[in-house]
């Protein structure tokens, strides 16, 4: 998918109301094909970095959670993958030097307490993360194509 269509899709949803983690796994769950509103319900706690209070980046709890959506367990006859954790790391990893810039991993930092800077950080940080699990689970024989 093109850039363009990608931000198009991201601000789309972002207008509707939906923030970041969960942002990340709507569009996932729709390259699955799939709707899942409890899944979505569930991922606003992380919206903000944990219920806006400014913790753990949603980008980066979110891009976890879509990795495990595609390789955890999900079913007590299932088994998670192998690799899961491998590709976990390899994420944050590449999210933490990503946003080294900002001093850490937490919204708070990010935003550098500025809510302005949401607008100028965000959509990019949350395209550039959805590249960056693409490429993760392309590796590890997933197919995700936003």
């Amino acid at each position: 998918m093109a850039m363009t269509d990608r931000i198009f899709k991201l601000m789309e949803l972002s207008q509707v109301g939906f923030y970041c983690s969960q942002i990340m796994l709507i569009i996932g769950l729709r390259a699955q094909e799939k709707e899942n509103p409890d899944l979505v319900r569930a991922m606003s706690g992380l919206n903000g970095g944990i219920g806006f209070c400014g913790k753990t980046c949603g980008i980066l709890t979110g891009g976890a959670c879509l990795i495990g959506l595609y390789a955890g367990k999900g079913l007590p006859e299932e088994l998670e993958d192998s690799h899961l954790n491998d590709m976990l790391k390899e994420f944050v990893d590449w999210f933490e030097q990503t946003v080294s810039m900002y001093g850490g991993t937490d919204c708070n930092m990010i935003l550098e307490q500025n809510p302005a800077n949401r607008m100028m950080r965000c959509p990019q940080l949350v395209l550039s993360s959805l590249e960056k699990v693409q490429e993760i689970l392309g590796a590890n024989g997933y197919s995700f194509e936003s």
